[in-house]
């Protein structure tokens, strides 16, 4: 997938007129919306957002879903990467190979076929928690057991997840080191709970550094992603 040029896309750029009621910081921001063939796509095609075709080539590279898998969404609003996740695992369908994809954020999301909403914080004492109860409820579900009874066949790993993504980020600050401090502790904390609920062989992605960066990230974002594979 080329950031130049996308299939089906002219190369088209748009200029936004100056005025005294909008800053130059609008201005740029606007123009660049009006001039990203991605998001421009991403409307075409259904996705909330430009960042669902990072997600699409960075498991076009890593092969990270499969039907069936449970997902956790961290900083999922607007729904970009569950809209992705869903489709793939087919949570968004019934059948044995259905999958499941909780998403989390602070901000409200619309519902999304298939994706189970937490709108908490991630940082807020019981949110880790009741994302583990999530995926312990969907495991009872797809195995008929009534509240409260206990799968005597379960694996250990019954209620954990097959992958944990994260597309978190701090508010900006203006200051370029604080916003990637702010971003390292986001990202630290999604890798320690990843560690707790990820199943063997799970998979990690978070925004951090420069590990892996999309054609679809913006030549001057600073955003990139780490990937981390099959957890031991």
């Amino acid at each position: 997938m080329s950031s130049d040029k996308i299939s089906g896309f002219r190369n088209k750029f748009v200029t936004i007129k100056s005025t005294k009621k909008r800053k130059t910081s609008s201005r740029q921001w606007l123009a660049r919306q009006l001039n990203d063939q991605y998001v421009s796509k991403a409307k075409i095609e259904g996705y909330r957002s430009r960042s669902a075709y990072k997600l699409l080539e960075i498991n076009e590279k890593f092969k990270l879903f499969q039907p069936g898998m449970k997902v956790v969404d961290l900083g999922a609003a607007p729904g970009g990467w569950s809209q992705v996740a869903a489709k793939i695992t087919k949570a968004d369908k019934l059948g044995t190979l259905s999958g499941v994809v909780i998403a989390v954020d602070l901000l409200e999301m619309e519902p999304i076929s298939g994706v189970r909403f937490l709108q908490k914080d991630f940082y807020a004492a019981d949110t880790q928690q009741i994302i583990t109860e999530m995926s312990r409820e969907t495991h009872n579900k797809a195995t008929n057991l009534l509240p409260g009874e206990q799968d005597r066949n379960a694996t250990p790993n019954f209620n954990k997840v097959d992958v944990v993504m994260s597309d978190m980020a701090a508010n900006t600050t203006g200051h370029a080191t604080t916003d990637h401090i702010r971003t390292l502790r986001l990202c630290e904390s999604a890798f320690e709970f990843a560690l707790e609920i990820l199943k063997p062989k799970g998979h990690f992605i978070a925004k951090l550094v420069k590990h892996f960066k999309p054609a679809a990230s913006r030549r001057e974002s600073t955003e990139t992603y780490l990937i981390a594979l099959n957890r031991r």
